[in-house]
């Protein structure tokens, strides 16, 4: 029995309907993922979703809100840095700067000017101090520029009122004293500030009492030569003073020119030394009191200059 023959054209129609309908079913997960995407971007305003924290926070800049961001200027020269009185005629003082014709940039302001009393308002520190901080400030007040005018100023004097001392006279006894008052100062230094104020744990600073009446502080300047302050703020002997002052009598005997080295010359010398060593504390503890009321004199002076150059009537053509 012959089988009948095969429609190729319907065979052909099953086999593209079968494909389609396996492409449909593998493309339908792709379009619902679609739709719900879709459907999770339109509902995002509404409810929002909770970032996903990363792992370790990245560092950010904080945002500066209101800060204006500085403009680029002409920066002032020195000369023109110094404040000097206004000339008749001339801008007031809150004058917005002119621009630079060269750069176009406006003129920075000028940096304000240095106070130089400031080194003589500021006390010591309030903390212990180690014997590293201890040298270091022996080596500062040895090369202080007062001590330097200091010591120059009396080789000056003493060369000049004596030529036929030990030091000689000219330029060479002048040379040989400011050497040898370097070498005592460096001596009282190492031993006064430095050595015994470390081995004794001394507080090396003197201790100002700027609050208290003038015979009070005159007391205290006086009584510092023999009673101090440790470094756990406690009193104690001023071993750098009362010792200090002997070691150094007897070694500065091995190199000062034309001085008595016997034991009475050597007792009288350090007896004169603690009787003028108040001197020192005297100038520390007024000092500063006579730098702000000057430096208070010249800024009111100065404000005085300023004002009568600023409201004097202009120049005549």
């Amino acid at each position: 029995m012959r089988k009948p023959r095969k429609d190729h054209n319907a065979s052909s129609s099953a086999v593209r309907r079968t494909g389609i309908r396996h492409l449909a079913l593998a493309l339908l997960p792709l379009f619902l993922l679609a739709c719900a995407t879709a459907w999770a971007g339109q509902d995002a305003p509404s409810k929002p979703a909770t970032p996903a924290l990363p792992e370790a926070p990245q560092p950010q800049a904080p945002a500066q809100t209101g800060v204006k961001a500085a403009e680029p200027c002409k920066a002032t020269p020195a000369a023109a840095a110094t404040p000097k009185p206004p000339s008749p005629g001339a801008s007031p003082a809150g004058a917005v700067p002119q621009p630079d014709t060269q750069t176009g940039l406006p003129q920075c302001p000028p940096p304000p000017a240095k106070n130089w009393y400031t080194r003589f308002l500021t006390g010591p520190e309030v903390k212990p101090l180690t014997p590293k901080e201890k040298a270091r400030l022996a080596a500062r007040n040895l090369l202080d520029p007062f001590n330097a005018v200091t010591i120059a100023g009396n080789a000056g004097i003493s060369v000049g009122s004596d030529a036929h001392s030990a030091y000689g006279p000219g330029m060479p006894g002048f040379g040989r004293y400011v050497g040898v008052s370097y070498a005592e100062d460096m001596t009282s230094e190492v031993f006064g500030t430095f050595l015994i104020p470390s081995i004794m744990h001394q507080d090396p600073h003197y201790h100002r009492m700027p609050k208290a009446s003038i015979p009070r502080r005159a007391l205290h300047a006086v009584v510092q030569i023999a009673w101090t302050q440790g470094d756990n703020g406690k009193g104690m002997l001023n071993y750098a003073s009362l010792l200090g002052s002997g070691i150094e009598n007897e070694i500065v005997n091995l190199y000062v020119p034309g001085q008595q080295t016997n034991g009475t010359a050597t007792a009288s010398r350090y007896a004169i030394g603690l009787a003028t060593a108040p001197i020192d504390n005297f100038i520390t503890e007024f000092l500063p009191d006579v730098a702000r009321r000057i430096h208070v004199r010249i800024v009111l002076v100065q404000r005085i200059i300023n004002q009568v150059a600023t409201t004097g009537s202009p120049a005549e053509p």
